[in-house]
């Protein structure tokens, strides 16, 4: 790992984690830092809808350096848990987003090369939480979500493109059995996401 996969998956934070120490954010309630000044608020676990459990391989390239990272994601109805892995298989990042807080943790030493577990969970979240779970977060800043059949296109305040998500699933399917491809339009950096397996669960009814 080296610092390209963080500047490609950081999307603009400039905050350091702190080796191997727990870090709770509960600002008003969950949220990432999209740049240094604008704090988006996340979705809650249950609005995705269902149950999923997922091994990954996110794979980030900028300019001309790809950098791969598997993790291993579970999402219920209270939470989303997720872990990254080295390619020699220990952990190196996790990250429980629970209660409208975020925990996360980073090997020792690694912080600074790595990318942030709270933008891993943005992307993901980004990418699988439906648009009625995101529009009230991104109108709180100005942005919204344009979906298609096979596409996601969010744009800022100035109904500018800033990113683009293609999905690679066959029509019908769930978008995790093809390749998720992030591409931010602004910072110039491309993340797939390959589920090498998964397991959804329908959530149980409230009535």
């Amino acid at each position: 790992m080296n610092k390209t996969i963080k500047a490609a998956l950081a999307v603009g934070l400039s905050l350091l984690l702190s080796a191997c120490s727990m870090v709770s954010q509960q600002p008003t309630g969950a949220s990432v830092a999209i740049d240094k000044d604008t704090e988006l608020a996340l979705p809650l676990p249950a609005e995705l809808g269902y149950s999923f459990a997922a091994s990954q391989l996110i794979s980030a390239t900028w300019q001309d350096d790809t950098q791969q990272l598997p993790v291993q994601v579970e999402v219920t109805p209270d939470k989303v848990v997720l872990a990254g892995f080295s390619s020699w298989g220990t952990r190196i990042l996790s990250l429980q987003y629970q209660n409208q807080a975020i925990e996360t943790q980073v090997l020792s030493g690694l912080g600074a090369t790595l990318p942030q577990p709270e933008q891993v969970l943005f992307n993901l979240m980004l990418t699988l939480w439906p648009i009625e779970a995101w529009a009230q977060p991104l109108q709180g800043i100005g942005w919204h979500l344009v979906d298609t059949d096979n596409s996601r296109t969010v744009f800022d305040e100035n109904q500018q493109a800033i990113i683009e998500i293609d999905y690679q699933a066959e029509p019908g399917a769930h978008k995790t059995t093809g390749n998720i491809v992030f591409k931010h339009l602004i910072q110039g950096y491309t993340i797939t996401i390959q589920t090498l397996n998964s397991t959804i669960v329908d959530n149980p009814s409230k009535s």
